[in-house]
């Protein structure tokens, strides 16, 4: 994913950086949650729905990424650029870098 002139549309970026706002928002409410000794329940659904906005982050960003860098390369004959996209999958999956 490294040699990719076209990166993210400003719609996407926008979108994107709006998702992450909002993940920034919960997570200072689990913050608060914790300070307010609420109940575990309470803070593990928090969690819960914090790892799904993230995982709806990392999707959109992977369609993205697909149409926008790893599609045309590989149509112009380039399949490093998949080769580094199912790389970087693969961490996405196994969750380090």
């Amino acid at each position: 994913m490294k040699g990719c002139d076209v990166y993210l549309s400003e719609e996407s970026v926008k979108e994107l950086t709006s998702r992450l706002s909002k993940i920034e928002g919960q997570i200072r409410g689990i913050q608060r949650m914790i300070q307010e000794k609420r109940s575990c329940d309470e803070i593990l659904i928090q969690i819960s729905a914090v790892k799904s906005a993230l995982n709806g982050v990392a999707t959109k960003l992977l369609e993205d990424h697909v149409q926008s860098c790893v599609k045309p390369s590989v149509e112009a004959g380039d399949l490093k650029a998949l080769e580094d996209f199912l790389e970087a999958v693969k961490k996405l999956i196994k969750g380090g870098c």
